[in-house]
């Protein structure tokens, strides 16, 4: 049975070349059972035989779609409303501070890796609660990430009652209307929030930040480094510095951290940098 079939090492580097060299994306030896885990499904969805038939099957697809679907299974888009509690706390302590440096009232900020809208969605619930006199401010936020599934979702903006517990009845009803789904009710995003974040698909190793004209205030980048090798991570966190406003501030995920950059960001919080 195919579901059962284990990869060889040999296909499993062939996976591990091929991601590297797309996306950047560095698998450690031992997440070879998670990338046959991932992939079994696919296998037999196209009813093939071995890892690397569905490798070959891939590299052939002149289309690029079953690259993104290959992306997608091994990358892990996890996500959720207001994640990471701690830095929502430090932006509300301080977020007068950081406005009061802004005399054109304009704020840009970049959510990297978005996945399917959580957190920009967030990011900017958060800023209308929390601006004073918020329609007077020119706020824009960008929304990134390489997979074209979830930007296609994050777009829409259309989540599961399971996908809105934890965020307060205020914020609920004042950004989400509720709408009949497939499975009973669902919560769509309201356009006032939606009008300010623009989506795209960018490639955080390969794609050129040359293509950034402003600069960002404030930089999320969470749980997308450990994705990475430490060259690739210094790379990404030195381009960043580039593009980001004096003093900006850069959000990682909990677990990561900035150690071979200390010239750039100087730590504030864990997981809260500020750019030097």
């Amino acid at each position: 049975m195919i579901g059962h079939q284990e990869i060889t090492r040999r296909e499993f580097n062939l996976f591990r070349d091929y991601v590297y060299k797309k996306v950047g994306i560095s698998l450690a030896d031992h997440k070879i059972t998670l990338v046959q885990g991932r992939l079994s499904k696919r296998l037999r969805q196209l009813g093939l035989k071995s890892y690397e038939e569905y490798y070959n099957h891939m590299v052939s697809d002149s289309s690029g779609e079953e690259a993104l679907e290959f992306i997608n299974a091994i990358s892990t888009n996890v996500t959720q409303f207001f994640r990471e509690s701690g830095q929502w706390e430090y932006l509300t302590e301080h977020i007068n501070e950081i406005l009061s440096t802004k005399k054109d009232k304009k704020l840009r900020i970049w959510s990297a890796a978005c996945s399917s809208g959580e957190e920009p969605y967030s990011i900017m619930m958060f800023l209308k609660e929390q601006v004073h006199e918020f329609s007077t401010w020119d706020i824009a936020v960008l929304a990134t990430d390489i997979s074209k599934k979830v930007l296609t979702k994050a777009m829409a903006g259309i989540y599961e009652e399971k996908d809105i517990q934890g965020i307060p009845r205020h914020t609920l009803l004042t950004n989400f209307s509720k709408i009949k789904g497939e499975n009973g009710v669902m919560y769509q995003i309201k356009d006032d929030i939606k009008k300010h974040i623009t989506f795209r698909m960018f490639n955080l190793v390969y794609d050129s930040f040359s293509i950034f004209s402003n600069h960002f205030d404030i930089i999320f980048c969470r749980n997308v480094m450990i994705y990475f090798d430490p060259p690739t991570q210094q790379k990404l966190i030195s381009n960043y510095h580039r593009i980001m406003s004096n003093d900006g501030l850069l959000f990682v995920g909990h677990s990561e951290s900035l150690t071979r950059n200390k010239d750039e960001f100087k730590l504030l919080r864990p997981s809260i940098y500020q750019k030097m």
